[in-house]
């Protein structure tokens, strides 16, 4: 994957807890999450068409962004 310059973080990360956001980043065929706290901590990449399924995953019900942030550890 080529060295992605393009990182959005959301727009819903304003002040207080809104600071505890991802970061992600595209290009034609990849999409990759980061930590916007840390983002030298490591990036997490997914194929292009993997990125809604995992999308579609976090907003199941059985998945929150807790459970999501305690995989990430």
């Amino acid at each position: 994957m080529t060295t992605l310059d393009n990182w959005r973080k959301s727009s819903y990360s304003a002040g207080g807890d809104g600071n505890n956001c991802i970061e992600i980043a595209n290009s034609t065929t990849h999409v990759a999450v980061r930590d916007s706290k840390a983002p030298a901590d490591g990036i997490l990449t997914f194929p292009t068409a993997a990125f809604t399924p995992f999308l579609d995953t976090l907003k199941s019900p059985h998945s929150t962004v807790t459970d999501f942030a305690r995989f990430r550890g």
